[in-house]
């Protein structure tokens, strides 16, 4: 577990970083691609241009030492046609290769290797013998020869700018003295990064600006979807059907959404008009038989009927109830939850029974009072039919609302606790209603938390090792 802990830290952090949205994973996926696609591009000519700076400065040592050492009036390639030389700077001939008695170096140069390897293999090339080669930059403030030259000058009085750099390249001839050229070459690197950090930032910032606008284009429509999606799901009428928008993808599915809408909005329209007809067609004749009973002699055998009537309409109760709560009519209002529970407790101790509130954290939240009065109410006179006693608590946990319900009796086997939510299920089988109701109870108040966006849940309560009764949690969301 040791081992374990550190990566599921990481995945934690990974997963709070990580946007969760489509646009923002699209979009910050799409971006860390193009960064890493512009980064590798700038580098890529960054190389080509140090490679073309690099050949720039062997070829013109190369010509000029060649040049000199020939005795011929060889002359250092030029720039492109419409381009400022890169290398030379127009240095007067004298001060461009010199004749000296001893090497060049002196403190404080830089020596520059992968030059002299380049400026040997040219000068091998052209039958030179480059086996004794100095190369190295120096301080042009430095250096006796071209100091002067260099303070009197343009480039010395550059407003801003920084003095170019100057490349000493020298090779050792056969009777000891070396043959020196030196170049002057501007101090491109800086500008060169400069320019593509710049290019490559507008380039970035183009890309992402474009990407962000057609994932916009994509997930607008997309959201405005799921809101409507959610709002449907949780029994809320929309305000009306989403206009078709976005790419044609999007267009189709929210055409297709919307005569899904629909129909299934003209299904519930009948359901609730099939409830509606029942309900009367049902209770009518109920209540005609209610009142014709009262003409039976025998008070047994009229309380047996008027309670087997009593029973239907519990039952048609509780079966319309249940088809209704997916389509509540009254709307969510701001209701004080604890002064709910309170009030519904006070009912059952008003009766006798045996029902205790324990903690009640005061919290407002929008609700259907009705409806959560008939779920809490479903959850205590369950508690108080085979648990004898309600204990009831309600606690704030996080963004929920809490409340629990338990009582002493056997619980419910691991087995079964699932199957308790579902209609029409009791653990005795026999549908006696001195055992127990229609087996409606706990799937309604299960449908009421649905409703709510909430979620109900049994589980045995243990103690010692033992069960010790059932605890109901209906836990409710306080946004």
């Amino acid at each position: 577990m040791a081992e374990t802990a550190p990566d599921s830290g990481q995945r934690l952090h990974f997963a709070r970083w990580w946007p969760r949205s489509l646009q923002g994973q699209m979009l910050l996926a799409i971006a860390l691609a193009l960064l890493v696609a512009q980064g590798l591009s700038a580098a890529l000519m960054w190389r080509m241009q140090h490679e073309r700076h690099f050949a720039g400065l062997v070829n013109y040592a190369a010509f000029s030492l060649i040049g000199q050492n020939l005795r011929a009036p060889l002359l250092p390639p030029g720039p492109p046609p419409g381009e400022a030389p890169e290398i030379g700077f127009r240095m007067p001939r004298p001060l461009r290769v010199q004749e000296e008695a001893h090497a060049p170096q002196q403190a404080g140069d830089e020596r520059r290797p992968e030059i002299e390897q380049g400026l040997r293999q040219v000068l091998e090339a052209q039958g030179v013998d480059a086996s004794r080669i100095f190369v190295a930059e120096r301080d042009p403030d430095r250096d006796p020869l071209i100091a002067d030259w260099l303070a009197h000058s343009r480039l010395g009085h550059s407003p801003g700018g920084p003095h170019p750099r100057l490349i000493i390249a020298a090779i050792g001839r056969s009777d000891g003295t070396w043959l020196t050229a030196r170049l002057l070459a501007p101090r491109t690197e800086r500008a060169v990064l400069l320019s593509l950090v710049l290019q490559t930032l507008l380039l970035y910032l183009v890309l992402v600006g474009a990407v962000a606008l057609i994932l916009r284009r994509i997930a607008r429509p997309l959201k405005a979807l799921t809101q409507q999606v959610e709002a449907f799901a949780r029994s809320r009428a929309p305000a009306g059907q989403l206009e078709p928008e976005g790419p044609e993808d999007i267009q189709r599915l929210i055409v297709a959404h919307n005569a899904m809408e629909r129909r299934v909005g003209a299904l519930l329209d009948e359901k609730d008009v099939m409830l509606g007809a029942i309900g009367h067609d049902l209770k009518t004749p109920l209540a005609a038989l209610r009142v014709r009973i009262e003409a039976v002699e025998d008070d047994v055998e009229r309380g047996r009927m008027a309670a087997g009537i009593e029973d239907i309409n519990r039952s048609l109760d509780d079966i319309l109830s249940l088809a209704r709560v997916g389509r509540p009519s009254d709307p969510l209002e701001p209701t004080e939850l604890s002064a709910l529970v309170a009030d519904v407790m006070g009912e059952y101790e008003d009766m006798g029974e045996d029902v205790t509130l324990g903690q009640a954290d005061r919290m407002v939240m929008p609700l259907r009072a009705t409806w959560l009065r008939r779920a809490l109410r479903n959850l205590v006179s369950n508690a108080l039919r085979y648990g004898h006693r309600a204990r009831v608590t309600l606690e704030r946990v996080g963004r929920e609302a809490v409340l629990r319900v338990e009582d002493d009796g056997p619980g419910i086997p691991d087995g079964e606790i699932a199957r308790m939510l579902e209609p029409f299920t009791r653990l005795e089988a026999s549908r006696n209603s001195a055992t127990g109701g229609t087996g409606l109870g706990l799937t309604l108040a299960r449908a009421i938390a649905d409703q709510h966006g909430g979620a109900l849940s049994l589980a045995n309560r243990m103690e010692h090792g033992a069960v010790a009764g059932l605890t109901a949690t209906l836990r409710l969301p306080l946004d």
